[in-house]
Formats: structure tokens, sequence, C-alpha cells
């Protein structure tokens, strides 16, 4: 009976090796992560005699390829949440806390025999799997990026043409673009427009939509022309300022088309997973949180129950008991993933703003009634959508015929 507990880091893993008793087997050493490291862990861990088990910290993405050799060499492997580490005590001392990659890899070996009947396997993500978990945090990266982009070309326009982006409210298209910003494109300045006459501009306007291919409203461009009217830019228009406008605009472009390109690539690679059908059909969950959800959920089968998804969301509720006293109300543990819990208030803000006839929807609707504050109703919500979803996903996939 081997407890192998690995501390890992980005180029390197700490290991200590210890049996029941405290027996340490092997004391804690580094191994770099290169092949030659992996394959003279993998001949320790070979020499072992007795059942081995080895457990590490499920931190960042670091732990990954390491779990991944790992498994494919046909050891149990375990990946633990970190918080659950961090609070393992075992046989340490609660008064002197030492904090090195040796200790922490000792440590680990400790809460492996300790736990060692309710350890959970490591499953190897498929390939698809995980370029679609890559994908969506790509998609999170850029979108957060065309955020910036587009205050930051309305912080320039307010000094150029102000208010210019509250003209249309057209979706954006597929390529990304967007009429405000292909407007601002050519009318970067509001002497662009209203420099001339208000029949020249309607009918400079009308070709403009015709060669973008937007929609001709004779009204708008009347009221786009009057309101330039009234408008006091603070810059001048000169080359400088277009200048700086137009890089602006190239960079919102290129994000915009970048994210909706991520989008619809995610789209079409969950599409190949197994529960793609039944989590698209769930109320609030389209073509860009659906993905976003298998994404960061991955598979359910990993879970053991209901309360092990809302657990790795953090989006259980907590308890705080003590004695005769129980705390009615406490706040969601938040000890899960950031980015599925983004995820699922997306999903809860969809339901909140189209009304379905949902489950999920009427029972945030029945709480925010009782007036229960804004962040109460959206987490129970969320708790509730991920137990639907846990249920749903898992009974089809019981259906599935198993692969040899």
């Amino acid at each position: 009976m081997n407890a192998v507990g690995i501390d890992v880091s980005k180029r390197k893993s700490t290991i200590a090796v210890l049996r029941p008793g405290g027996e340490v087997v092997v004391k804690p050493f580094d191994v770099p992560h290169r092949s030659t490291g992996f394959q003279s862990l993998t001949e320790l861990i070979n020499s072992l005699d007795g059942e081995t088990r080895i457990v590490m910290e499920c931190t960042g993405r670091y732990y990954e390829p390491v779990a991944r050799q790992l498994s494919q060499a046909g050891f149990f492997v375990s990946a633990v949440n970190p918080q659950i580490i961090h609070n393992f005590q075992g046989q340490d001392n609660p008064l002197r806390r030492v904090k090195t990659d040796k200790a922490d890899s000792v440590k680990i070996a400790r809460y492996t025999l300790d736990c060692w009947a309710n350890l959970k396997q490591y499953n190897l993500m498929d390939e698809l799997r995980t370029q679609l978990k890559t994908m969506n945090r790509q998609f999170d990266f850029y979108m957060k990026h065309k955020t910036a982009m587009k205050n930051n070309l309305i912080g320039l326009i307010d000094q150029t043409h102000p208010g210019a982006n509250t003209y249309f409210d057209s979706p954006a298209r597929e390529d990304g673009s967007q009429k405000w910003v292909d407007f601002l494109d050519t009318y970067w300045h509001v002497d662009c427009g209203r420099k001339m006459s208000l029949n020249a501009f309607t009918d400079r306007y009308q070709k403009w939509c015709g060669r973008k291919k937007f929609n001709f409203s004779k009204s708008k461009a009347e009221e786009i022309y009057r309101t330039a009217k009234e408008l006091i830019p603070v810059l001048p228009k000169d080359n400088f300022t277009k200048r700086i406008v137009k890089q602006a605009i190239q960079q919102l472009n290129a994000a915009s088309q970048t994210v909706e390109q991520l989008r619809s690539l995610m789209n079409e690679t969950a599409s190949k997973l197994p529960e793609y059908s039944v989590v698209m059909a769930m109320k609030g969950v389209g073509p860009s949180l659906g993905p976003q959800l298998m994404a960061e959920i991955g598979d359910v089968a990993r879970f053991t129950h209901k309360g092990a998804i809302t657990a790795f969301a953090g989006v259980d509720p907590g308890v705080n008991d003590s004695g005769d006293y129980s705390q009615k109300s406490v706040h969601a543990s938040k000890h899960g993933s950031p980015v599925l819990r983004k995820t699922l208030f997306q999903v809860m803000d969809v339901l909140i703003k189209t009304k379905p006839d949902d489950a999920v929807y009427l029972f945030m609707d029945k709480k925010r009634t009782q007036g229960k504050p804004y962040y109460v109703y959206m987490t129970a919500g969320a708790n509730k959508f991920l137990r639907i979803y846990y249920g749903r996903v898992k009974e089809y996939l019981a259906t599935l015929p198993t692969s040899d």
C-alpha cells in the first residue's frame, strides 16, 4: 500500500511516497516535466511493492500532463481539489505551518493514505473535451478583450461623434461586424456628414447601406443628420484624430471576428459530443452558452451525485450549525469553478429576460417574488439548473451503447 503524493508546479513536480504508519518509502524529490523525468518516475513507481495510488492537486492546468502521463502508464491517479488538501490536517501540527513543495508532497501522500478507499480515479478527458475547454478559455479571454476595445472606441467617439454608438441596435453579424462600428468607419467625425446638405447626406447614407448590405431608412438618415448638427466635438477633424479612431475600429473588428470564429468553432466541436442534443434542448441555452457549459462541466460521469456537480460549480448552499443553533441562510460555497459560475449566471439572465415556461425560471421568479436578493435567487436558480442538467445528461448517456 503505497501513497504517492505529487505537488505539481509549472516546470517540475515534487514527489513523496509514504506507507501506513507514516513510513517514508521515498523522501521528497523533484521530477522535471520532461519525457526522461516521467520515464524515471514511472520506473520508480513500478518498482514499489503492493498497490499504489497517486494523488495530486488539480491546480490550474499544470497537473494535466502529469495526470495524463501517469494514467496512460496504467497507474491509479486521483486529482483532488486544492481546497480539500489545504483543509486536511492529517498528522500536521496546526501551530507550525510549513509551506514548501516537499512539505506539500508529504501532506498529499498523507491525505492519500487517510482517504484511500474514497479516492476517485482520474478520467482521461477525451481530445474533444480538452479542445472544447481550451477554446472556451480563449473565448473568455477574447470576450474581455472585445469589451475593452469597445469601451475604448466609445471613449474616443465621445470626443469626435458623441452618441454614434447608440444610432443602431442591430445585432452583430456572423463575422462579428456591427452596424454602428461600420458607420463610424466612414463617419468617424460629426463633420463627415453634417458639412453637406441633408439630401446629399441621405443619398450618401443610402449608398453606404447598399454597399454594406444594411437596411436603409430615410427617417433614420434624417435623425442622424439632425442629431449631428447639434453635437459639439472635442477633437478636430484632422488626420491625427482619424488615425486613432480608425485604429480603434480595426482592433475592435479583429477582436469581434475572433470571438465569432471561436463561438462557431466551439458549437461545431460540442455538436460531436453525445450530450449535445440534450443540453441544447434546455431552456436558456443556445449555440453560445451550451458549448460553454459543456466545456466547463466536462463529462458528468465523473460526478457521483447531484451535490458533487453543484459543489464543483460553487453554487451549493453552505452549512453553519453548532449545537442547537442552525443558520437558515448561508452563502454559497464559491469554492468551485468561477468560469462555470459565470456561464450559469448568463443562462439564468437569459431565463429572466425570456420568461419561458420552465421549472428553473418559475423557481427563480418565485424566489424573486418573495423578496429574495438578486444574488440569492440567481444562485438558487443555477443550483437547480445544474441538478436538472446532471439528471438529464446522465440519464441520456445511460441509454447509449457502451463502447468496447
